[in-house]
Parts: structure tokens; C-alpha cells; sequence
């Protein structure tokens, strides 16, 4: 600011000098003439960088007539400055300027929106040199024109020079001022070698301004009122971007244009009021004056595009190489342990695990005193035989204090045909799977009380319904999912290609947050690199269902050749989960690539949508664990996340306080209903009798008991409890703009505290987690925490206005192609792909433990 100052005060002395000296023309005599001979309209030969005065009046006219020799190849521009104290609102001075090919006109004072009227205006006339190719030292006039319709006489100063520094290079910065009556604009062609360029400008002030670029040709719009009519334009306070092709502008040539607004409102979102000040204060005539430098320098070439991109895709390709040469690797040594009669199994490959405790240390599943209601390992295929002690991770026929195992393995059960074997101790159903409730148990319900209210619970209890429904269950979140993707979609991709064409067509940059730091360009699409790296969410949600369906495949197969540890023993395997998983992580990054193209505060929601779906599938797959029979169905799961889509949008458009208040006591409100249903593994009722209950639960397990009767759930939604009322008073106080991160935030804690509980509850137990998996919660941790450094870097935000949000632009940090919001891209598709695939992992310990012994929590 203060270089500015230093500009202005220079320019103001010295103009003031030359008015002292007494250097006028003789059109600062010619009122004196006129008035005397009766003459109403005067031609004055003028010369560049000369002052002059005079004054004009009703029927009055001053003409002021330059020439000057047109230069192809050093092209030029003529720039004149008018003053006047006199003139006012209804009786302006008018300024017409007539050159060979058009005409530019303006007024004294310049009324700028209508409001306050500027004494002082300069303006760069259009350049004929650009316009005229192949004309050389041919003579150029112009012709300036004074006239009013005041009664009285208007005095006024006017001075023309010609700008030799009009062209600007590559590379080279240029600074100038520029205000509301005062614009700039400066010419530049792009050289052979390059096409595309990116045109910076930058200031040390936060006054608003616009910058454009323009075609060569005349009108030039460099006016707060019709700068927006063609070019490109953006709003910004002290920096801003923007890359272009040459293709977009003919030879590659094109204006930069720079003028300040009237006032600020544009650019931070808040109403002024503009003040009347007194023309005779000349300081007023630095209040809006704002220093601008301007850079146009070259952007990437297409070999360094081309390698950006294959680069990109090539990350993800090594995955699938990878993944598949693991998997070969796998299928080698299983096919030659069967070769060698010996099934691998996942003791041989070690593990993670607390020391199995001791009688004497009475653990959580050490000593369980209580019967299992039917939990036992006894072989449905084998009446009245004794349940067998095992110990986790092991088949019976190892076990050391087990029973002597004949020598030839047990005959292998029936061959079942697409089906799993339905346990004797459950009823047969209904082949419907359009259940209306989430339980499909036909046993009473004092049944299920027995089986769900117990201290102890193990997976046996809760894994008594018919295998083939529950996979039909939880196989319609895939179902769904995939419905609700394509009419989700397409009026998504229909409404951001129109965005995009919004643009291209208007030239307003304004209408989309992107950081034009790093914005590359391909076609139509402004920030092909944004767009772009949403890759690897698609690529590596594909891989997902790849694994997902290998899994599901081989385990089809062991049931079907009547494998009793596929059907009876470790955590039952319902895959419907995870294909929806990855079917959501791939429409992540569709949804992710459709926000990019035109990101705003119109469409934020495609961005965080399948975020929602993401976490809230990843809960409930960790829950559906252990809990195969209480998990809830895909019609509630959906229903449940389209709600907080709902909520999530409405904080973004209406966060009032009231707004707030409500949301505060519903998320309280359903976070204890959600402590209820897990607590009692969703045998509770809401109904008029909730109260009375809620009273003989106080009295009976909190006042007379010295410990709760599910102790391990009990710890879990205590801390579960804290962090999620900590979190709402949080947001009740704080109120953050951006509500749906904020929705987000509450969905990525409460994943992150189910699964630590989880682990911790899984090593408290005796289990083993593998050395693999041990090493993809590494991996993933370390992913996480990158991913999330470059997401807090943030590099646009749509919750302020567009110019503020460029003040968090910044340039490319990887391979000159990608920004840090790019890199977020890659890390968190990473991130989230190993996660999922230690969910797909995490207990294949147990795949030789038998179901009466893996507990639930």
C-alpha cells in the first residue's frame, strides 16, 4: 500500500508542477477567444505527454486532434487522463474519442453503479497496431472531443501519452494502479513454443477488483459495468489465476484487464454503503486506488501433461498387480498343501495377541459359569454328542487336551446345493426376503430374550437364523445401492456438464471454486486434474469387489463341498456388505469427478454423499460381525443415511441457531435410542411404558447394582456417549460453517471408536490378529494421516465468497499437474481401500474357532 501511496503522490506533484510552471496549451486560452469571436467549435492540433485546459459550455465544442505513426511490430497504445472539479451529476462533461475504426466515450464525473460519480478518469483507447495486420509506418489520427450542456462554463484538464510498454512478456511482471475510473489493460501474444499459459495478478490490498482477459479487438470492456461482457473474467482481492489455451483466443492473443469496484461487497459477501466524499479532497482519489502486479508465465508442456496422467493411473495400476501377484502366490501354496493333504491355516502364518489369561485372572471370556443356552460346538450331524473344548484359532483335531481324533479325518457333510445347512434349532421361514421388521427369528420372544439378554453372549447366539435369508438380507444393500447410483447419477452428471458449459459460454469463473493455482485444462473441462484424480477411488472400489467376490467364491465352494469349518466354524460370512462397499467407494469417486468439474456451494452434496453411505456401511459391517441376526435391513440402513443427507443440506443452506437448537436435541435424542438398541441388542421398545421401564432400570441396575450387567457394551457407549455430547456442544456452541464436514466428522469418529473398541476387545478375548493384517493397520494409519494433512492444507472453500476463497489457492505441488486436494485424492482412496480390506481380514483368525467361542461385543 504504501508503494502505492508513493505512485500517486508522485504522479499528483508532478502534474501539479507542470500546472505551475504555467506549461499550457493555448486551449487553456481559447474560452477567452471564443467567447469574444462568438466561435462555438475549435479544432486544437495536440501532442502526446501536453497538458491542457480549457472550458467548455452550452453549444460549446473543443476538439483536440493527435497523430501518431502505427508500428506493427512494437505495438502501442494511446492512454488519456481527463479531469474535472466542475462538472457535476446533471451536468457532466462529455468525452467522445474518434479513432479510424471506433469510437469510445465517457463522462465526467463517471458514475460508477449509479451511486457516486468520479472526477478524475484515465483510459487506455483501443490500439489500431493489433488491428491492422501487415500495415506499417502508415500515420494514425485521433480525435478527442469536449463538450457539455452546463449553462456555465466547466473548466477541465486533458493529457494524452502513448504507452510503449503496452505488450507484456512471458515471464516478465508488470505493476501498475488502477481504480474504479482508471482501469488497465495490457496486450500479450503467446509465443510459438507454448500453448497454454497462466496469467497471475497480485496486490498487497484487499480492495475488490476484476480481472479479464479479453480478445484483441475493439471495444475493449474495462469498466466495473461492462467488463463481464466477453472474455474470462474472475473477482479477486489479492491474488488470482487463470490458465488459458491458445486455442481460446485466435493467434493466442489476448487483453489482460484489470479494473477495482466501486466497492467491496462483491468480493466478501457483505453490503456497503458508498459515502459521499468532497471532489476537491484529492486523498479520495486514493481510497479505491489499488497496486496490481501482473505475471503471464508458461504452464506445463504436453509432455509433462501426458506423463502427469499416465503417472497417476499407473499408481493404482500397480495395486492390481500387486493384489493379483498376492494372490497367486496364495493359490500356489494352497494348492500345494492340498497336494500334500494339510489345509493352511491362519495359526501357521502367526499373529498378534495378548497372552491367552488364566483361571486365576478371570478375563472377560475366561471363565464363563453360566450356560450357553444352546451355544455349543456340538455337530448337528452327530445326535447327542458332548461339545468339544477348543480354544480359539485351532481346529478340534489339534487341540492338546481335546479328545483322541480317529486317524482318517470325519466323512465330509452332503454336498448342498447353493445353500448353506439350516441349524435344527431354527424354525423354517418364509422364502420372502421383504421382511417388514429387522428380525426374522420365529421363535418367541421370550425366546429371543433368553438368547440376547444374557451376561455372556457368544456368535452362536446371535447367528441362529437361516444362513440363505440373511444373505438375501444383507445382499439388497448391494441391490439398492446400485438403484440408488444410477437415479442418483445422472441427473448429477447432467447437472455439472451444464455448469460447465455455464461457464465456457459466460467467461464467469466466479460460478466455480477452483484453485486456479492449479487448474490444468483438457477440452471443456476447466481443472481436468481435480476431476481426474478421483481415479483411484474407481479403480480401487473395482479391486475391492474383485477380493469381495474371490472370497465369497471360495467360501460358496467349501459349503458346497460340505466343508464343516465354512459352515459351522468362525464368523459367518456374509458378503452383501462389502459388495456394497465397494460399489459406494466406486460412486465416490464418480460423484467426487462430477463435483470437481464445477465445484460451488450448488453442489457440495455430490461430493459428500456417498461419504456418509461409505462410513455408515463400514459401522454397520463391523457391527454385523458379530452380530449377524440384530443387524438392521437396507430399506432402515438407507432410509436412516438419506435422513442425515437431508439434515446435512438443510445446516448448509438454513444453520440459523434454530436451526442449531434442533439439531442439538434430535442428534442427543438418537444418540440415546442408538445406546439402547446396541445395550440391549435391540429387545427395547419405545411406547408410553418407556418411562416406567426407564425408572426400574435406574432403580435396579444403577442404584442396587455395583457394576452394569453388560459391562463390556457398558465402557463402549460411556466413551461413545461423551464424545458424541461432547460433539454436539460443540456444534451447538461453535456453530461451523461448513456443516457437512461437520456431519462427516461425527460419522468418521464414531467409526474410528467402534473400531479401536473392536480390536481391543478382540485381543482382551484371546484372539489373534494376523501379521498381514497387523501390517495393513499400519499402512493404513500412516495413509490416513497424510491423506488428512493434505486435506486440512485446503486449497478452495465454497462457504465464502470466490474471491475470498482464492486467497487459498495454491500452486501445484506434485509433478506440476496436481494440488494438495489432488494428493487428498490418492491418499484417502488408499486409506479407505486398505481399511476396508482389513475389515475383510481382521478375523481370519477365527476361521477355525467354533461359533460357541467367539464372543460378542
Amino acid at each position: 500500500m504504501a508503494t502505492s501511496v508513493v505512485l500517486v503522490v508522485a504522479i499528483l506533484t508532478a502534474t501539479s508542477t507542470v500546472e505551475a510552471s504555467g506549461d499550457v496549451s493555448s486551449g487553456a486560452r481559447s474560452t477567452r477567444v471564443r467567447r469574444q469571436t462568438g466561435e462555438l467549435r475549435q479544432e486544437i492540433p495536440a501532442q502526446f505527454n501536453q497538458i491542457y485546459q480549457g472550458s467548455v459550455f452550452n453549444g460549446t465544442e473543443d476538439i483536440y486532434r493527435y497523430s501518431y505513426m502505427q508500428n506493427e511490430s512494437s505495438p502501442r497504445a494511446i492512454r488519456v487522463e481527463v479531469k474535472s472539479q466542475g462538472a457535476s451529476e446533471d451536468y457532466p462533461l462529455l468525452f467522445v474519442v474518434r479513432q479510424q475504426r471506433g469510437i469510445l466515450s465517457w463522462q465526467v464525473p463517471l458514475m460508477i453503479r449509479g451511486i457516486y460519480g468520479y472526477d478524475k478518469v484515465s483510459r487506455t483507447l483501443c490500439p489500431m497496431d493489433h488491428l491492422q495486420t501487415g500495415v506499417k509506418d502508415e500515420r494514425e489520427t485521433v480525435y478527442l472531443e469536449v463538450s457539455a450542456a452546463s449553462p456555465a462554463a466547466l473548466n477541465y484538464r486533458v493529457n494524452a501519452t502513448i504507452l510503449t510498454d503496452f505488450s507484456l512478456s512471458t515471464g516478465q511482471s508488470r505493476n501498475f494502479l488502477v481504480s474504479p475510473s482508471q482501469p488497465q489493460y495490457y496486450a500479450y501474444k503467446m509465443p510459438p513454443d507454448l500453448d497454454m499459459v497462466v496469467v497471475k495478478v497480485s496486490s498487497p490490498s484487499n480492495l475488490c477488483a476484476v480481472f479479464s482477459l479479453q480478445p484483441i479487438k475493439c471495444p475493449v470492456y474495462d469498466l466495473d459495468r461492462n467488463i463481464e461482457f466477453v472474455g474470462i473474467y474472475q473477482t479477486f482481492m489479492k491474488k488470482a489465476a487463470i490458465t488459458v489455451q491458445k486455442s481460446y483466443f485466435p493467434n493466442g492473443e489476448f487483453y489482460v484487464v484489470v479494473v477495482v469496484k466501486a466497492t467491496d461487497s462483491d468480493c466478501t459477501g457483505e453490503m456497503e454503503t458508498i459515502q459521499p466524499a468532497n471532489p476537491s479532497d484529492e486523498a479520495f482519489e486514493m481510497r479505491r486506488v489499488k497496486e496490481v502486479t501482473v505475471v503471464v508465465g508458461p504452464s506445463i508442456t504436453d509432455s509433462q501433461y501426458v506423463t502427469a496422467v499416465f503417472v497417476g493411473i499407473l499408481v493404482f495400476v500397480l495395486f492390481y498387480v500387486v493384489t493379483f501377484m498376492v494372490l497367486f502366490i496364495q493359490w500356489i501354496r494352497q494348492r500345494n498343501a492340498e497336494l500334500e493333504g494339510l489345509a493352511p491355516r491362519p495359526e501357521e502364518q502367526g499373529g498378534f495377541q495378548i497372552t491367552q489369561p488364566t483361571n486365576a485372572e478371570a478375563p472377560i471370556n475366561a471363565q464363563r459359569t453360566e450356560p450357553n443356552y444352546g451355544a455349543t460346538a456340538t455337530d448337528p450331524y452327530s445326535m447327542g454328542e458332548q461339545p468339544i473344548e477348543t480354544k480359539p484359532g485351532i481346529p478340534p483335531t489339534d487341540q492338546p487336551n481335546g479328545p483322541p481324533m480317529p486317524t482318517n479325518p470325519p466323512p465330509p457333510r452332503p454336498a448342498q446345493s447353493k445353500s448353506y445347512p439350516k441349524p435344527p434349532m431354527v424354525h423354517t421361514l418364509s422364502d420372502s426376503s421383504m421382511e417388514d421388521d429387522i428380525d426374522m427369528l420365529d421363535d418367541a420372544d421370550e425366546d429371543k430374550d433368553i438368547y440376547r439378554t444374557k451376561t455372556f453372549l457368544y456368535v452362536a447366539d446371535l447367528a441362529r437364523k437361516d444362513h440363505r435369508h440373511l444373505s438375501q438380507k444383507y445382499n439388497l444393500y448391494s441391490w439398492n445401492l446400485l438403484t440408488i447410483s444410477v437415479f442418483y447419477a445422472l441427473p448429477v452428471i447432467q447437472l455439472v456438464i451444464t455448469y460447465q458449459k455455464m461457464l465456457n459460454t459466460t467467461g464467469n469463473e466466479d460460478i466455480c471454486y477452483y484453485n486456479f493455482f492449479c487448474a490444468q485444462p483438457a477440452g471443456d473441462l476447466t481443472a481436468f486434474n481435480n476431476v481426474y484424480s478421483n481415479i483411484g477411488y474407481i479403480m480401487l472400489g473395482v479391486l475391492i469387489l474383485i477380493l469381495v467376490y474371490r472370497r465369497d467364491y471360495t467360501h460358496q465352494k467349501k459349503v458346497d463341498a460340505g466343508d464343516r469349518y465354512a459352515i459351522d466354524y468362525g464368523i459367518p460370512k456374509h458378503f452383501g456388505l462389502f459388495y456394497a462397499i465397494g460399489i459406494a467407494l466406486v460412486m465416490e469417486g464418480v460423484m467426487s469427478g462430477c463435483y470437481h468439474v464445477c465445484p460451488n456451494y450448488s453442489n457440495f452434496q455430490f461430493d459428500t454423499s456417498f461419504m456418509y453411505i461409505i462410513g455408515g456401511l463400514g459401522m454397520l459391517k463391523l457391527y454385523q460381525t458379530r452380530h449377524p441376526d440384530i443387524n438392521a435391513n437396507a430399506y432402515a440402513a438407507y432410509a436412516s443415511l438419506a435422513i442425515v443427507i437431508f439434515v446435512a443440506v438443510i445446516g448448509v443452506v438454513f444453520g440459523t441457531p434454530y436451526f442449531w437448537a434442533i439439531f442439538t436435541v434430535v442428534y442427543v435424542l438418537a444418540i440415546l435410542a442408538l445406546t439402547a438398541q446396541v445395550y440391549y441388542m435391540g429387545r427395547w421398545r419405545l411406547d408410553m411404558g418407556i418411562f416406567h421401564r426407564m425408572y426400574l432400570l435406574i432403580r435396579t441396575d444403577c442404584l442396587q447394582c455395583s457394576k452394569p450387567m453388560y459391562w463390556d457394551r457398558f465402557v463402549l457407549l460411556l466413551v461413545g456417549n461423551i464424545i458424541n455430547w461432547s460433539l454436539a456442544l460443540f456444534g451447538a456452541v461453535g456453530q461451523p460453517d461448513d456443516f457437512a464436514s461437520f456431519m462427516l466428522a461425527i460419522f468418521i469418529i464414531n467409526f474410528l471408536l467402534y473400531f479401536v473398541f473392536y480390536i481391543v476387545m478382540k485381543l482382551r478375548s484371546g484372539e489373534r490378529i494376523l501379521w498381514v493384517t497387523v501390517g495393513l493397520i499400519i499402512i493404513t494409519l500412516i495413509c490416513w494421516t497424510l491423506a488428512l494433512s493434505f486435506f486440512f492444507k485446503g486449497v478452495t472453500t465454497w462457504e465464502k465468497t470466490p474471491a475470498q476463497s482464492r486467497l487459498d489457492n495454491k500452486a501445484c505441488v506434485l509433478m506440476g499437474f496436481y494440488d494438495d486436494h489432488d494428493i487428498w485424492h490418492f491418499m484417502s482412496a488408499i486409506s479407505m481401500f486398505c481399511s476396508f480390506l482389513v475389515l475383510l481380514m481382521l478375523d481370519d483368525d477365527l476361521d477355525y474357532t467354533p461359533r460357541d467361542k467367539i464372543p460378542v461385543f
